[in-house]
């Protein structure tokens, strides 16, 4: 399932504070801010959809995420590859490493990561 990009980036404040009550996700957004009644429809969007859940302490809930950002961000690219690139990794790798204008030093620490994980396999 995805996320919209107002949850998507809700998400991403959850998963750097790893528990939040509501003030706390308004805050960390910069001005201007989000209504109270916009963050809670978001929440209550994104817990229907099983990504964030919350304990009542009180009268306050403190949410937290369901979903790792690494299974998140994982899913997003393997179907970006998948989409976008003919389910080849390979065309990915190219196009990523000839268009994203990386210098050859991050071109070198990129071979040591596939190197490694070759030698994983």
């Amino acid at each position: 399932m995805q996320l919209s990009n107002s949850e998507e980036q809700l998400m991403q404040i959850l998963w750097k504070k790893k528990r939040a009550f509501m003030k706390d996700l308004i805050d960390a957004h910069e001005d201007p801010k989000p209504a109270t009644t916009t963050v809670a429809t978001l929440l209550k969007r994104m817990q229907d959809k099983k990504f964030v859940d919350y304990i009542q302490l009180g009268r306050s809930r403190e949410y937290f995420p369901l979903v790792k950002k690494k299974d998140y961000f994982s899913k997003h690219v393997n179907g970006l590859i998948k989409d976008f690139f003919n389910d080849s990794p390979s065309q990915f790798a190219s196009f990523f490493t000839e268009e994203t204008n990386l210098s050859k030093q991050q071109l070198e620490e990129l071979r040591t990561i596939i190197d490694q994980q070759i030698k994983k396999k």
